[in-house]
């Protein structure tokens, strides 16, 4: 072979990126797989001699990493592995509309890539896990647990982490206390606040004058009382 043909192969293979996905994620979403007692069919496609970028609902940017878990209305029953956190590379996780159980993994909320998270329409349970205060600055702009069985208050240091989050929908639960304002406070860009059909209770916090760039409200058919900030209007 001549020598510049032989340079050239070698540049080729040298920017060629790697053929199949990192080793390490494949074994975190494997591990969905065995704590799911219903995986929709995923085995038909999530098989170990696979290349994950490859398979059903999973897409992978130029380096093979991660970048999108779409699992939505797969009749997914179980709990969420935890080890989907370990995806360093993962932008979007949709879960939603199946019936998935147990509760939301601390990993996922706190994961310094994940930008959107929707475990919407599901029978998640139990509470929102509190990061600790010394929890550095989160990506998370879209937070939609929606239509689940929620309990509990919302732990104020968890959204003090969330600097970046625009969306938080948590309708349809049964989320008790206070409506949270600390995302008023932490996030500039906070825009979407819906706490429908929970039981909620006490007035309405004067923390919510400081959502500046609120879009959307959403707060009926709980316990509150009160009147609204006239700076929301």
């Amino acid at each position: 072979m001549p020598p510049f043909s032989l340079a050239l192969v070698l540049l080729l293979y040298l920017v060629s990126p790697t053929s199949s996905c990192i080793e390490q994620e494949k074994s975190s979403l494997l591990q969905l797989l065995t704590v799911l007692s219903w995986n929709g069919g995923l085995t038909a496609s999530w098989r170990h001699d696979t290349d994950c970028c490859t398979w059903e609902g999973i897409t992978c940017n130029q380096d093979r990493k991660v970048t999108d878990v779409s699992l939505a209305s797969r009749g997914l029953e179980g709990p969420i592995s935890p080890f989907l956190g370990n995806l360093t590379g993962l932008l979007r996780l949709n879960l939603s509309r199946n019936s998935l159980s147990g509760g939301l993994p601390l990993e996922l909320i706190s994961s310094s890539s994940i930008l959107v998270l929707d475990v919407s329409f599901n029978r998640l349970t139990g509470g929102l896990g509190e990061l600790p205060s010394s929890t550095p600055v989160r990506p998370l702009q879209v937070l939609n647990i929606s239509s689940n069985l929620f309990t509990g208050s919302f732990p104020s240091t968890t959204w003090e982490a969330m600097k970046s989050l625009v969306v938080l929908n948590a309708s349809s639960n049964r989320f008790t206390g206070q409506i949270p304002t600390t995302p008023c406070f932490s996030a500039p860009s906070f825009a979407v606040l819906e706490l429908s059909f929970n039981q909620l209770s006490g007035n309405i916090p004067p923390g919510l004058s400081n959502c500046s760039a609120l879009k959307l409200l959403g707060a009926g058919y709980n316990n509150l009382s009160g009147t609204l900030p006239d700076e929301l209007f």
